[in-house]
């Protein structure tokens, strides 16, 4: 295959759905793992960076979260050049803007919470306010800011693809409710999160398992 074809197989909507399902269940895996350590109480708080099998488990997570943006950025783009076809610049402005901060959000939260181990692999003492304020950062840039992006990002998909005639009805509805949910509800609940994952995989195995010819259409 030459890079000409290469480059024409990674912008199909199949390409797409793959890498739509990358970052879910990567991201899904990066929730588990920080939802299983996430501090139940305020002295756990400023605690959580001193228990070692914690650290071990946010530090796999922080490993992961590159590879989901990365995931997520091909999705986004594959998506927008559907978007770009049909011609409607609004959606397709709203969408990218929306799919961008969700990845920024995504990379600021883990870059609090890696500067922090960063200092605790050194060997710095870490006082319990410094981690209970890089947890709390980190939580708010993930599930405050970011599930709003994520929220924007899925509200417009469904709707762009519901105008387009591209997407199945019940998928669309997810999408509607997944982003009322991540917009509308403060604070967010933990199971709350993995509404964009759950809504991704769907999105991505409809186009997957739809035959040529109805997406050609």
């Amino acid at each position: 295959m030459d890079l000409t074809s290469l480059a024409r197989a990674m912008r199909q909507p199949k390409a797409a759905a793959v890498a739509g399902l990358f970052f879910s269940l990567i991201l899904a895996t990066v929730l588990l793992l920080l939802q299983s350590v996430a501090p139940q109480t305020t002295s756990e708080l400023g605690s959580w960076a001193d228990d070692q099998t914690r650290r071990d488990s946010v530090v796999i997570a922080l490993a992961l979260i590159p590879f989901a943006g990365i995931a997520f950025l091909w999705f986004v783009a594959v998506v927008r050049s559907e978007l770009g076809r049909l011609g409607d610049r609004f959606f397709e402005t709203v969408f990218l803007g929306s799919g961008l901060l969700f990845v920024a959000m995504l990379f600021a939260a883990a870059a609090v919470l890696s500067g922090l181990l960063s200092l605790v692999d050194a060997g710095f003492p870490v006082a319990p306010t410094a981690a209970a304020e890089a947890w709390s950062v980190s939580t708010a840039l993930l599930g405050q800011f970011g599930a709003r992006m994520a929220a924007v990002f899925a509200l417009t998909v469904s709707t762009a693809g519901r105008r387009a005639g591209t997407l199945p009805r019940a998928v669309a509805l997810l999408g509607y409710l997944c982003g009322i949910v991540l917009l509308l509800t403060p604070p967010l609940p933990r199971w709350a999160m993995f509404l964009f994952p759950i809504w991704v995989i769907t999105l991505s195995l409809v186009v997957l398992l739809r035959r040529p010819k109805a997406v050609e259409s």
